[in-house]
C-alpha cells in the first residue's frame, strides 16, 4: 500500500500557520508515515495580494519545529502557471469551458436580483452558450458545469455526501489577468502530483463537489477525501485569536515543547483508547481514520499545559537543553556558543517544577548570572542583622567540607539548625536569597551543588556584606 499512499499539506501563505492547520498537517503526516507513503508540502500562493514571503518562511519554520518533515516540496503554485494554462486551454478546446465578459457591475446586479427573488445568488450563465465573442473585451474563463444531476463525494469519515448540481454555478477557472483560481489549481496539482488522499478541514467540504466535476472533466481519477472537523474554542465558537494564541510558533515562544504540541493536537479529534500520552512512534503505529471523531474538537489550553509539564519532566536533560537554550539567550543569560552540557546541569533541579521553558529559564537565572540581583523585599526580609551569624556558620561549615555532596551539605544545615535552636526554613531562606536573589528556587542543597563550592562561598560572602550594610 505504501506506493499508493500520497498525501499533501497545502497552506496558503497569507498569515501564520494556525493551530487548525497544524493539526491538518499532522493527520496527513501520520497517515503517510503509518502506511509508509509520501507526505508532500505545497504552498498555495495564488493569492498574490495577500501571500507573503514572511508567511512562507513562518510556515516552513513551524513545520520544522514540530518535526513534520516532508518527502516532496515545498512546491509553490506560482511556479506552476504554465501547467495551469495548459489545462485551461484543454477545457476550453473541448467545449468544457467558456469566456465570460460580464463585468463586476453586471454580476452584482444579477446577484441582487436573484436575492430579491429568494434565489441563490449564483452566476446565471449569460455567456455560457454565446457564440460571438467581442474583441478586446476583458474576460474570465468559466467552467461549464452540468446543469442537473448530483455529485456524490465519498468521504472516509462521513460516508457518501450528495450535492445537487443545481446548487453550483459555473466556476471561474482563470481571472481576467490570466491568473488561475484556487478550486481549479488544487485539482490540477493533486492530480499531477499523484495525491491519493485529500485530507483537509471540513470547511473545504463545500468546495469538493466543484473540484470533483473538474477531476471528471479533465479525465483525472478522483482522490479519496477526508474532511476532518474544525477546532473550536471552549465557548464552542470557531478557534480564533480571542481564544488566545493560535499560531504554532506563538506556543514555541511561550515555552511549549514540540512533543507536547504534537501529542495534544493528535489527540484533538483522534484517540487510541484512553491513552493520553503517546510517543511519535506510537502515534504513527496506531493512527487510523477509524478513530477520528466526526464532531468538532474543543481546544483546551489547560490540557496542553498539563502535557507540556509532562514532557518537561520526562525529556532528557540533554535534549531539553537544546530547547531551553534559545530562552536563555533571549533573556541575556547565555551567549549563542554556550555549552549545552552546562545548560543540562541545571535541568534536573528545575524540570519537576516548571510549566514552560520560559518559566524554567527565569528560574535558572541564578545559575547563569555572574552576580546576584536581589529582590528588594526578599533582601530586606532575610538579609538582615539576624541572618549574619547564620550565614557565617554556613560559610565556615561549607569551607571545611571535603566531600561536597548533598548528604554532607544537609548534615551541616541540620547541625547549624540544632546549634542555633531554630528551624530549617529560618536558615534556608537567608541562604537561598543570598545565592539566588529570590525566595523561590530549587531545593537549597541542589542550588549549592549546582553553583559549586567556590561560587557558593563567594555569593555568601557578598550577602554577608549586604547584610552588614543593611
Amino acid at each position: 500500500m505504501s506506493d499508493s499512499i500520497k498525501v499533501r499539506f497545502a497552506p496558503s501563505p497569507t498569515g501564520f500557520l494556525h493551530i487548525g492547520g497544524v493539526r491538518t498537517a499532522l493527520f496527513n503526516w501520520l497517515f503517510a508515515r503509518h502506511h509508509g507513503g509520501k507526505f508532500v508540502l505545497r504552498i498555495e500562493d495564488t493569492d498574490h495580494e495577500r501571500s507573503t514571503e514572511e508567511s512562507i518562511a513562518e510556515i516552513l519554520e513551524s513545520m520544522r519545529w514540530l518535526g513534520l518533515d516532508w518527502d516532496e516540496g515545498p512546491y509553490r503554485q506560482t511556479e506552476r502557471q504554465e501547467l495551469y494554462s495548459q489545462k485551461v486551454d484543454q477545457l476550453f478546446k473541448e467545449g468544457k469551458a467558456y469566456r465570460c465578459t460580464c463585468t463586476l457591475e453586471e454580476l452584482d446586479r444579477k446577484r441582487n436580483e436573484a436575492q430579491k427573488k429568494g434565489l441563490k445568488p449564483k452566476y446565471d450563465g449569460t455567456c455560457r452558450d454565446r457564440i460571438d465573442q467581442p474583441e478586446g473585451v476583458p474576460y474570465v474563463i468559466r467552467f461549464k458545469a452540468p446543469l442537473d444531476g448530483s455529485v456524490v463525494v465519498e468521504d472516509l469519515l462521513r460516508g457518501k455526501v450528495i450535492f445537487d448540481v443545481r446548487e453550483l454555478d459555473d466556476l471561474i477557472l482563470q481571472r481576467t489577468d490570466g491568473s488561475p483560481t484556487y478550486n481549479f489549481v488544487v485539482v490540477v496539482d493533486d492530480a499531477d502530483m499523484g495525491i491519493s488522499h485529500v485530507i483537509r478541514g471540513d470547511d473545504h467540504l463545500s468546495n469538493t463537489p466543484r473540484q470533483c466535476l473538474l477531476y471528471d472533466a479533465l479525465n483525472f481519477s478522483r482522490p479519496k477525501f477526508v474532511h476532518i472537523p474544525m477546532i473550536l474554542g471552549q465557548d464552542k465558537a470557531r478557534l480564533s485569536k480571542r481564544h488566545g494564541a493560535t499560531s504554532a510558533l506563538a506556543y514555541r515562544e511561550m515555552g511549549f515543547l514540540p512533543s507536547a504540541m504534537i501529542n495534544y493536537l493528535a489527540r484533538l479529534g483522534w484517540s487510541h483508547g484512553d491513552q493520553e500520552i503517546l510517543s511519535q512512534e506510537e502515534m504513527i503505529q496506531y493512527f487510523s481514520f477509524d478513530s477520528v471523531n466526526t464532531s468538532a474538537a474543543v481546544f483546551d489550553p489547560n490540557k496542553l499545559s498539563w502535557l507540556n509539564e509532562h514532557y518537561i519532566k520526562t525529556t532528557s536533560p540533554e535534549e531539553l537543553a537544546q530547547h531551553l537554550k534559545p530562552f536563555l539567550i533571549n533573556s541575556g543569560l547565555v551567549e549563542e556558543g554556550h555549552d549545552l552540557t552546562n545548560i543540562a546541569k541545571v535541568i534536573p533541579s528545575l524540570n519537576q517544577r516548571a510549566k514552560t521553558l520560559q518559566e524554567m529559564a527565569e528560574k535558572s537565572a541564578f545559575f547563569f548570572k555572574e552576580e546576584v540581583t536581589f529582590d528588594e523585599k526578599a533582601k530586606a526580609k532575610f538579609l538582615n542583622i539576624e541572618a549574619k551569624p547564620l550565614l557565617k556558620k554556613v560559610i565556615a561549615g561549607l569551607s571545611k567540607l571535603e566531600n561536597f555532596s548533598s548528604e554532607e551539605i544537609e548534615t551541616l544545615f541540620k547541625k547549624i539548625v540544632e546549634e542555633e535552636g531554630t528551624k530549617l526554613g529560618k536558615l534556608a531562606q537567608p541562604v537561598r536569597v543570598a545565592l539566588t536573589g529570590t525566595t523561590v528556587s530549587p531545593g537549597i542543597y541542589d542550588v549549592i551543588l549546582l553553583l559549586g563550592k567556590d561560587q557558593t562561598l563567594g555569593r555568601l560572602q557578598n550577602a554577608l556584606q549586604v547584610a552588614s550594610d543593611s
